[in-house]
């Protein structure tokens, strides 16, 4: 076995713990990365707000992704996940471009 599948192998559990965790208190998470970003907006007097927004929004999209079990995947009742496709617009994940509208 070579090192990285023993990594992978010991991770594994870890993994899983932190998707429960994120999916148990997924909007604790999200309320503590708002807090975060204001004061570091107020340190920062402002002046790299569309930075900290941005890095706030993916951190947030990436908990959602931890805490869904199915990896961001459309749920089976038809939901939408959201990891949406690249490039395409869709989902959370941001930077899309929007595909144009059908002839």
């Amino acid at each position: 076995m070579g090192l990285m599948d023993s990594l992978k192998a010991k991770l594994g559990p870890a993994k899983e713990k932190v998707a429960d965790l994120a999916q148990q208190h997924g909007e604790k998470i999200d309320q503590g990365l708002d807090k975060a970003a204001r004061v570091v907006d107020e340190k920062t007097k402002g002046k790299y707000s569309d930075k900290i927004h941005s890095g706030t929004d993916k951190a947030k999209g990436a908990i959602d992704r931890m805490g869904h079990k199915d990896g961001g995947a459309p749920g089976a009742d038809g939901t939408p996940g959201t990891g949406g496709t690249p490039g395409t617009g869709t989902g959370t994940g941001g930077g899309g471009v929007t595909p144009p509208p059908a002839a």
